[in-house]
């Protein structure tokens, strides 16, 4: 039997061959995922998976989306020790809003190990169009530190964001995406912070959600540990180059605003021509 019909979580992870070009493709594709993690906060797994299925060639697509959750969570994870240097993370909204999501990305991923999802699939790059049209028919607020969950502000604040923080879970673990997508403007619309600041926040989540998913996965045997500790390393590098740009690019709100939409709107894009390509190879 090829290998490309073997499901990799029913092989021995031996017998996966990992020579010279596996191994650059792994590093470099993890270099990509932390540039843009590091930049925008997002995009982690939109990206990883896609890379380990058709650019390393990972056969099956419940390994490469839990083998991508484990490597975008510790990415992402240094992307926020960055970030909370520079101070840009608003600690209270992050852990409200991670607490929500943590739940439904539990309850996401165990729909998504049973079902297809290419109609939900299509139904969510609709909605990425969409969030990166509305980035970018609005100018950016002006940057401002006034955003804070305090007992005064969270009769307003905390409804918004535990709807926010569980509807995203849900998709992010559904999915097998960090959902920094929906992050970044979930947490703009639910307290109006700066994109800056909802970008530093974002990655908080982002660890926490890759995290839950890839436990959930783990416990499936979905993970290719050694696959992922490449992707890994990759990625530390590409987030602090990317966090670097970040930095660079405070002062240039409108510019960083504009690229997250544009990329928002490419993956977006992405998403729903391949469900669309799915529905019509099932039909």
């Amino acid at each position: 039997m090829p290998l490309a019909a073997v499901p990799l979580a029913a092989m021995p992870l031996a017998a996966i061959p990992l020579g010279v070009l596996p191994v650059m493709l792994l590093l470099g594709s993890g270099a990509l995922v932390g540039v843009t993690l590091g930049l925008i906060g997002s995009g982690g797994s939109v990206l990883a998976v896609p890379l380990l299925v058709y650019v390393v060639g990972v056969p099956s697509a419940h390994v490469a989306i839990g083998t991508a959750a484990i490597a975008v969570a510790f990415n992402a994870g240094a992307g926020l020790a960055t970030h909370a240097r520079l101070g840009t993370v608003k600690w209270p909204c992050a852990l409200v809003f991670t607490a929500a999501g943590v739940a439904g990305a539990f309850a996401g991923a165990s729909l998504g190990k049973q079902l297809g999802g290419a109609e939900l699939l299509a139904l969510f790059g609709v909605v990425m169009i969409g969030v990166g049209i509305y980035m970018l028919s609005v100018r950016p607020k002006p940057a401002s530190h006034d955003v804070r969950l305090t007992s005064e502000s969270a009769s307003r604040l905390l409804p918004r964001l535990l709807l926010f923080g569980a509807g995203v879970g849900l998709l992010s673990g559904f999915f097998g995406i960090g959902g920094g997508f929906l992050i970044v403007p979930g947490l703009m619309l639910a307290t109006g912070m700066a994109l800056q600041n909802a970008i530093g926040t974002s990655l908080f989540a982002v660890t926490a959600f890759g995290l839950a998913t890839a436990t959930s996965y783990a416990f499936s045997g979905l993970v290719d540990w050694r696959l992922a500790a490449l992707v890994i390393v990759g990625g530390v590098l590409g987030t602090l180059l990317g966090t670097r740009v970040n930095a660079q690019l405070a002062n240039h709100k409108r510019a960083l605003a504009s690229t997250f939409a544009a990329i928002v709107i490419s993956v977006g894009l992405y998403i729903v021509t391949s469900g669309i390509v799915k529905l019509v190879a099932a039909s």
